[in-house]
Parts: C-alpha cells; sequence; structure tokens
C-alpha cells in the first residue's frame, strides 16, 4: 500500500513552488500526498486532526516551532495509533529539530531525513495554567520570568533580518522587566518548597540556539521533565550562573569531563514527572519560545512516549 502523506505547512515561513518541488522529489512516485495549509486563526491544530482522519502515516509539519507544537499536540492527543511526525523546520528558534539533530536551513534535507523512514519515540509536556481546564503541549521548555520577558522584548522585524541573535539584543531590556518572585514548588510527591526567582524552566529538552544547553540532564525519552531555578542577581552571581550553564553543564560534558549536574547558589535544577508552581504575582511565560501571558500557576506533567518522529 502506499504511503499517505499529510503535510501541515505555514505559507508565512516558505515558497509554496519550492516546498512542493521539494517533496515531490523526496517521497516515492507512488505516495499519497495531502496538503493543509495553517492560518491566522489556527496554526495547525485542526489542520493536522484532518490528516489523521484521513489515514495519513506520516503528517510533516512545515514551519517553525509553534506550527511542530501544535501538529505534534494533536498527533499525540490520538494515542497508540498515531501518525509519525516528520519535520522541516521554517523558524527562528527550531528549538525540537536541534535537540533531534534534524537538518536546518535545508528543506530536501529535512525530507530526505523524513523519507528514510528512522523515527524515534520522544515524550511529550502538558501544562495547564492558572488551574484552567485545558491543558496545552509543549516539546521542548516552558518557562515564567526572565526569558519569557526577553521574548516579549525581542523585535520581531529584528528577528526576521538577523534571526536567534535578536533575543540577545532584547536581554538587557528583560533583565530590568524581570523582578524576583517567590515561588511554592512541588515535585512529584514531595513535600511543597518555598523558594525564590526570576526565571523557571521546565523542560523535555535541554539546548537552544547559539549550542547552549539550559537542562543538560533532560532527555526527550527518559519520561521525566527537568527543571532550572534561576535566582542571579549580582554580578558574582550571574557570572557562576553562566560558567556553570557554559561550562560546568556544556563544555566540560561534551569533551568527556564529569557528567554530574553542577548547581549555583544562583542555579539549582531539579527532575520529575509532576511538577506544580504557584507565583507570588503574575508573571510573564512562555510556550516553546513562544508569548502565553502573564500566569500565577502551573501544573506540568510528561506524556512519556507521546511521539514517533522521523529523525
Amino acid at each position: 500500500m502506499a504511503e499517505r502523506i499529510g503535510i501541515v505547512w505555514n505559507p508565512t515561513k516558505v515558497d509554496e513552488s519550492a516546498l512542493r518541488d521539494a517533496v515531490g522529489a523526496a517521497f516515492a512516485d507512488d505516495a499519497e500526498v495531502q496538503w493543509w495549509q495553517t492560518s491566522q486563526d489556527d496554526p495547525g491544530r485542526s489542520m493536522a486532526e484532518a490528516a489523521v482522519e484521513a489515514g495519513c502515516d506520516v503528517v510533516v509539519a512545515v514551519g517553525g516551532d509553534g506550527t511542530v507544537r501544535v501538529v505534534a499536540e494533536a498527533l499525540a492527543s490520538v494515542g497508540d495509533d498515531a501518525p509519525r511526525l516528520g519535520i522541516v523546520p521554517r523558524g527562528t528558534g527550531n528549538l525540537l529539530a536541534r535537540n533531534l539533530g534534524i537538518p536546518l536551513g535545508s528543506i530536501p534535507k529535512a525530507l530526505a531525513l523524513i523519507a528514510a523512514g528512522h523515527d524515534r519515540e520522544i515524550d511529550m509536556g502538558w501544562v495547564r495554567a492558572d488551574g484552567g481546564a485545558a491543558e496545552t503541549g509543549f516539546l521542548v521548555m516552558i518557562g515564567v520570568g526572565l526569558d519569557a520577558h526577553m521574548l516579549a522584548e525581542t523585535d520581531d522585524d529584528l528577528k526576521d533580518r538577523a534571526g536567534w541573535l535578536a533575543y540577545v539584543e532584547a536581554m538587557g531590556r528583560a533583565l530590568t522587566a524581570a523582578e524576583t518572585m517567590d515561588i511554592s514548588l512541588r515535585v512529584d510527591e514531595g513535600e511543597e518548597q518555598a523558594v525564590s526567582g526570576h526565571t523557571l524552566l521546565i523542560g523535555n529538552c535541554g539546548a537552544i540556539q547559539g549550542g547552549v544547553t539550559l537542562l543538560p540532564d533532560a532527555v526527550p525519552d527518559d519520561g521525566r521533565l527537568d527543571l532550572l531555578l534561576v535566582s542571579a542577581e549580582s554580578a558574582a552571581q550571574w557570572a557562576r550562573t553562566l560558567r556553570a550553564i557554559v561550562w560546568d553543564n556544556g563544555i566540560r560534558r561534551l569533551i568527556g569531563g564529569d557528567d554530574e549536574t553542577v548547581d549555583t547558589d544562583a542555579a539549582r535544577h531539579l527532575t520529575g514527572e509532576r511538577i506544580r508552581a504557584w507565583l507570588s504575582t503574575p508573571t510573564a511565560f512562555e510556550i516553546d519560545g513562544e508569548e502565553a501571558g502573564d500566569i500565577t500557576g502551573l501544573e506540568v506533567r510528561v506524556q512519556p512516549g507521546a511521539l514517533r518522529v522521523l529523525c
């Protein structure tokens, strides 16, 4: 039986004719390819659901992290019979693609990887904000505080021109906007802890742009989520925190050093299957690199083996 492939593509991220030519060249002549275009009102959820309903064996998300996330969310909701997920990264961050080794910047190379047919089962995180009824899926990480402020301060036009370097430009303004918050934190069934910080990250993958790894123990298929709480304020604390991120938990591990994660007085790592946090003040929130408003609390869980990604 011919393989059925669904293409969910973001028209703001890719030229249609170039994409159709590349898809035609990548897959066998007898492959049945169906197309769904995302819209401003729907970044891909109903399109991915339509691809599932159409019986697609593979659903390919063509776009940025937002497109990939909502397509994955739809597939993860199906269960064991869900189609496999292919990714053609066309955004600024392309965070999941970076963590899974999917080629960036080349549509043909990404499609060739998909056509090769090798998949990896990965987990998916789910977050419920402020006790709401609906959960939102995430593939890489969610953040409260400084990193979300940085996204809010990033100039969209500059991001289009300079890519991820636009985030660096926004960091200075974000540092002045982020404030330390008191947090009631509970991991799995442990005791509730009273902590404080200006940044809380929870992730399924650890690498971001520029080769930086924020969550060194995060593995996308270990059935767990990793947490980083940052409270650095003084220059000395920032220096120790940056050294831990870049050297101790980054380069040193890559060159064969000790694999034990290093904490500092202002950067603490934890891991668990369920994480709950209540914040003392409404704080900026982001999901896989996209702004998601201000929140005062979140409940997070992991769905092990939620997706089969072609990578």
